[in-house]
């Protein structure tokens, strides 16, 4: 059953087997925002915007891209249909998300998974938007991108090696190799080796949201990435409990653990496991390469992260590197 206003605008066409790295954008570029999750506050946006344009780019906003109903930023129907418009326009070059938040799962039917197979581009987000990329990859094997967002960090203020980090990714000719780590990152290994595989993943606590549906990816062989924030450890213990019994775990290649911010117990009077014992029950005996601590997440300083992109994990070295071009340099060939 779909959310209210939302119709099926079409089965997917596309072949996650032949994933589409979309092509990296450079200064004159039209850079399209919308809001597939929770309202934004205006003056944060307004700044994203400013951030943006002072850096060369050209900006189309989504037509209801300021509407808010409840938690939500506009109707299902108007959030679905400004990102679809965003794919369709040959002149927007990347999709940056405004916020996070809630709500990108009630869209993920009311998409054309075939229009953007075959109008790839840039999609820039993360947290909520987990599901919308993770569903992406599932039906049409394109390539999104993990990091900041609009009326967030670009409306905030943006660390300067998070702003690094990100443009560095994105705009052409985009970078592989080893991702460079924050100077005062404190990595730890849980589990030694050296695995490759896509890197698939986000928020923990929205991955679980598409185990059992159709948008849920193929974890086989790949990298899973995970992080979270604002959740006690029973929560965290219940996702990866659930990830655990769905066959997740025993699928995949290896494990990269971000950060888990404020994952506390709200009584601290009531008894507890930590966020970093649950992690280590459930990855600490996993027999792949599990890395922790990975500078990822919800916090301000970060990586942006190529989810889709092939990548070998070194987790006794501490390091990540990508093994094809976070951005495509030549002619893109959609599925």
């Amino acid at each position: 059953m779909q959310p209210a206003g939302v119709s099926k605008i079409s089965e997917d066409k596309g072949d996650a087997s032949k994933p589409i790295i979309p092509p990296g954008i450079q200064p004159g570029d039209t850079i399209g925002i919308v809001a597939p999750a929770s309202p934004m506050l205006p003056e944060r946006l307004e700044a994203g915007v400013r951030y943006l344009t002072s850096r060369g780019y050209r900006i189309l906003l989504g037509e209801h891209v300021r509407r808010q109903r409840g938690y939500l930023a506009g109707t299902d129907a108007e959030r679905a249909e400004d990102l679809m418009r965003m794919f369709a326009d040959p002149e927007v070059k990347a999709i940056v998300a405004a916020r996070g938040g809630y709500g990108t799962q009630r869209i993920l039917d009311g998409l054309d998974f075939g229009l953007i197979a075959s109008h790839p581009k840039l999609l820039i987000g993360y947290s909520d938007l987990t599901a919308l990329q993770l569903a992406i990859w599932k039906h049409s094997g394109l390539v999104t991108y993990s990091g900041p967002m609009a009326a967030i960090e670009m409306g905030r203020g943006i660390h300067p090696f998070t702003e690094r980090a990100f443009w560095g990714l994105v705009e052409r000719p985009g970078i592989a190799g080893r991702l460079e780590l924050p100077p005062d990152c404190a990595v730890r290994c849980l589990r030694p080796g050296v695995a490759r595989g896509r890197i698939l993943g986000g928020c923990l606590s929205v991955v679980t949201t598409l185990l059992g549906t159709r948008h849920r990816p193929d974890f086989a062989g790949a990298i899973l990435l995970l992080e979270d924030i604002g959740e006690e450890p029973y929560r965290i213990d219940r996702y990866l409990a659930q990830l655990c019994h769905a066959g997740v775990l025993d699928e995949v290649a290896g494990v990269i653990l971000g950060q888990f911010i404020d994952c506390v117990p709200a009584f601290r009077e009531t008894p507890s496991l930590t966020v970093e014992e649950v992690l280590e029950d459930y990855f600490g005996e996993l027999p792949v390469p599990v890395l922790a601590g990975f500078p990822y997440g919800h916090g301000e300083v970060k990586l942006t992260i190529p989810l889709g992109i092939e990548a070998e994990l070194d987790a006794g070295a501490g390091e990540l590197r990508l093994l094809e071009p976070s951005v495509q340099t030549g002619d893109v060939v959609a599925s």
